[in-house]
């Protein structure tokens, strides 16, 4: 029977990515998809900068950016007049070595990560199911349906990134508490002329209709994501691009010449009850679903498999104690339920048809760009929409403070003298310990012993405003979050903390 460490269900984004950092560990995996190929549509468009701060980790980030296109611009529409050119292009300047929302289509998002795992030496099974698997002390033993048949194999940890119809989480017996929005969405990519063809964003609202416009790179088309109208009442399956062709006509003034596919869904808002069963996790759309508010939920998977993939790696190799994959739920389950919390109000906000929410939108978007004028605005904007600010705080591996840093919060990012960052080193992957003078002797020997990297910065105005302390060291944990925060260089809290979770960094080639 073969034995590898960990089994992937489900090909999407969050599966390759996870896959991507678990090969990168050298940890040995399968990662299965029951359909015959990648997907050739999709719903998610945008790629945030905490997404791709992980990317550069990875050593990817340049590549997924030269793939897509910066959202420059972003037009509102309000019912059926354009009411604002809202500037997107670096609006969390300073904030971030990727101050800007990327637009990239899930499919050319997938085919891409797909390519790199496979230069990676790791193929996608396709035509591959889970038909079942058991729990045991120290395995899973997991049926597989395959093109040459059933098969079963054994690994240690099971990893669920099959969507929002989990198998695993199915075969788990976790609930999936939630509910439906009532609104049917639809998706199109078409070849189109009017006004809002062009290179820009565009976003559209009346009372009851919610549209997206967005230009794709090399390629005659645009991808448009709205609501159908409430008067067809066609099955969902039965719904095509003519049913909504008047509404787009009308809201936008686009004319489509050609429509490549259409597709429509329903949005749902769930939470799993548990992200964790035994060795068996929950990541993306199997553990949580909401609504396109924000793009947030291809964005928010990823997140999922960066902050588990080191942790299991760690586990496995023995370079942690095994209580650290504790972490993974009740670090990620919290950003769920907030993910789900505030896209639920802004999609409230967005297409409610009650009196006094059509005049919250009549009133309150057009102040937007003013608004966003502002840079204190900019800055909550940036850090909210691309889950920068996301941070474990309450983690049971988070701890201490120093300046405005909290243990859990992500590595605040700022220049360096000489265009350089403080996050180039994680592409190490690695925990590190940064400190921003010079480090005194204590902390050298600590880390020399500890088998620790120590990252000296000089202090400068930047490393202030971005909120770190002079003299306080940082243990930066492998996927970019402060893990502890200690000031005045405190080598005795460092030890503790490493001794209770047994971290053993890998061995340096």
């Amino acid at each position: 029977m073969e034995q590898r460490q960990v089994l992937i269900v489900g090909a999407g984004p969050t599966g390759l990515v996870l896959a991507l950092w678990l090969s990168r560990f050298g940890v040995a995996l399968r990662i299965i998809d029951k359909a015959p190929e990648a997907g050739t549509t999709s719903r998610a468009m945008v790629v945030h900068a905490r997404c791709l701060e992980f990317y550069r980790q990875l050593g990817i980030a340049d590549a997924v950016i030269e793939a897509g296109e910066k959202a420059r611009l972003l037009e509102g529409h309000l019912d059926r007049r354009p009411f604002a050119r809202i500037p997107f292009g670096d609006f969390g300047e300073g904030l971030s070595r990727y101050p800007f929302m990327l637009v990239l289509p899930q499919d050319v998002h997938e085919r891409f990560l797909e390519k790199e795992l496979k230069r990676a030496g790791v193929l996608v099974e396709r035509n591959c199911e889970l038909l079942d698997f058991e729990q045991r002390n120290d395995s899973i033993l997991a049926r597989l349906g395959t093109t040459r048949g059933e098969e079963t194999a054994s690994f240690e940890y099971l990893c669920g990134c099959d969507g929002a119809h989990s198998s695993v989480r199915e075969k788990c017996g976790i609930s999936f508490p939630g509910g439906t929005y009532e609104q049917v969405f639809f998706v199109a990519d078409a070849v189109v002329t009017g006004p809002t063809a062009d290179d820009d964003v565009h976003f559209a609202l009346t009372d009851r209709e919610i549209l997206g416009i967005f230009p794709l790179k090399r390629r005659a088309s645009w991808r448009l994501i709205g609501i159908v109208p409430r008067n067809v009442t066609k099955d969902i399956h039965d719904i095509g691009y003519d049913d909504v062709a008047d509404q787009v006509r009308r809201t936008v003034a686009l004319e489509a010449s050609r429509v490549n596919w259409f597709s429509t869904y329903h949005v749902h808002h769930r939470v799993a009850g548990e992200f964790r069963k035994g060795r068996a996790f929950l990541l993306g759309d199997a553990g949580h679903i909401h609504s396109p508010a924000g793009g947030q939920g291809m964005n928010t998977g990823i997140g999922d498999a960066s902050n588990l993939a080191w942790k299991l790696a760690a586990v496995l190799q023995r370079r942690a104690a095994a209580t650290l994959l504790e972490s993974y739920p009740a670090e990620r389950i919290a950003i769920a339920y907030r993910i789900v919390r505030s896209t639920d109000r802004i999609f409230s906000f967005q297409v409610s048809p009650s009196w006094a929410m059509r005049m919250a939108r009549r009133w309150l978007t057009p102040l937007i760009p003013a608004l966003m004028r502002i840079g204190a605005v900019r800055r909550f904007m940036f850090r909210a929409i691309s889950q920068i600010a996301f941070a474990y705080r309450e983690s049971p591996i988070s701890g201490g403070s120093a300046g405005r840093v909290r243990g859990g919060d992500r590595l605040p990012w700022f220049r360096l003298g000489d265009g350089a960052d403080n996050h180039e080193s994680l592409g190490d992957l690695e925990w590190q310990v940064h400190v921003y003078t010079e480090a005194p002797k204590s902390l050298e020997t600590c880390c020399k012993k500890r088998g620790l990297r120590l990252r000296q910065f000089p202090w400068s105005r930047a490393a202030r405003a971005a909120g770190l302390e002079q003299h306080a060291l940082y243990l930066v944990r492998p996927d970019g979050h402060v893990g502890l925060a200690a000031p005045k260089e405190d080598v005795a809290a460092l030890e503790d903390y490493l001794s209770r979770l047994d971290v053993r960094p890998r061995a340096r080639t």
